[in-house]
């Protein structure tokens, strides 16, 4: 029982820094989109 409650906690942890990655690829990637409108604005 304790192996099985380790090995979700260790994929809990692979899940939630791949998560916090996707969301800073997201955040930058909307980041350059706001940069291109303000640029075709100028």
């Amino acid at each position: 029982m304790k192996t099985l409650i380790n090995g979700l906690i260790i994929a809990l942890m692979a899940l939630s820094v791949t998560a916090c990655n996707t969301v800073r690829g997201a955040g930058q990637d909307i980041e350059d989109a706001g940069e291109t409108v303000q640029d075709a604005a100028n």
